[in-house]
Parts: structure tokens; sequence; C-alpha cells
């Protein structure tokens, strides 16, 4: 029997490391859920072979946003996949390209204050495992995740929200994205 978190190495890595930091967190927020996890963002608005494309797999933030990987083609490496935000007031956006530049923006120097002092050690042994099992290092601000990139997969995410979506939706969706009516 295969114990193993998720059919992703690089998300059963990152499950060993959080599993290894028993119960801190290393980004704000963040945290590794049950794997392909039964969220609708849609609000039941999505057929099942829509909803089939999206794996939910984290928290993004502490008030329930999740990250989930979208299928946007029928690629097998799924750490290659887009990582799409879905925010618990309604935000919504490509968050990174795949799972590593995801990996790599968790590693980013939070915000607020507290956080930073509160996951300071965790972080550290976050950058530690980072550079380790993938060679990369925390953001530094310039150039690290390729927008040209990130617009065309926010392009094609809201040309396939289009084929399902409701008007009203649609409209929700576009809204959240800041964009107007896609053309496929």
């Amino acid at each position: 029997m295969n114990d193993a978190y998720s059919p992703v190495p690089e998300l059963n890595s990152l499950k060993e490391f959080q599993d290894s930091l028993e119960g801190q967190f290393f980004a704000p927020g963040f945290e590794l859920f049950k794997y392909d996890k039964g969220l609708d963002w849609f609000c039941g608005e999505a057929p099942d072979a829509y909803l089939d494309r999206l794996i939910p797999f984290a928290y993004a933030t502490s008030s329930g946003s999740y990250y989930a990987l979208w299928r946007c083609d029928d690629r097998t490496d799924l750490a290659t996949l887009p990582v799409i935000f879905f925010g618990d007031e309604g935000d919504l956006c490509i968050e990174a390209c795949n799972l590593c530049e995801l990996f790599r923006l968790l590693a980013a120097e939070p915000d607020d204050p507290e956080d930073r002092a509160r996951l300071a050690s965790p972080r550290q042994r976050y950058h530690a495992w980072l550079q380790r099992n993938f060679g990369l290092t925390p953001p530094d601000g310039t150039g690290d995740v390729d927008g040209e990139v990130l617009a065309e997969y926010t392009r094609r995410f809201t040309v396939w929200v289009s084929e399902f979506a409701s008007e009203d939706l649609l409209e929700d969706v576009l809204g959240a994205l800041d964009l107007d009516v896609p053309t496929p």
C-alpha cells in the first residue's frame, strides 16, 4: 500500500517537511490539507468534468483561501501545472506557473512584523529545505515570476471558465481576475 500524500513527489517532499515542523508554520497561513480535497469555489455552478481539472492541496491563508493545481492540459508531470489561488472573499488569481515557483514565493519575507518574528525559525528551516531539495532560494523581488506566462495562464483559465460558467459566475471570475470577456 502506498502511504504517499499525493502522486506529486514535490508535494510529498513538502508534506514530509511540514510534518517535521510539528504544527509550526513556515509561511503565513500556508498548510497542506488532504490532497484533492473536494472544494468548489464555483459554488456548485461547475460540472464535475470541470471540477475534476482542479486539484486543491493547501490552505493559502488562515481564513480559508486555498491553492489548487489546474489541469490546463493533459501533461503527466502535475508539478508543472499552474497554481491557482482561490480566496475566501472571492479573490482569484494564477499564483504561480508551477509548484517550484510557488515554493519560492512561500519563502518570501512576510510583510507583517509579528509573522516575521513568529515564523523566523521554521522559515530558516524551510529555506534550507528549499535549497537542499530543489536548489531554490527565496525570491529577491526582481523578475521572480514570469508575468507574461502568468498572463497567458490567466487568459486560458478565463476561457476555460467561460465554457461552463453562468453569466453571473463569469462576471465574478472576470472581476476577480480584473479582465474583460475572454476570446478563445
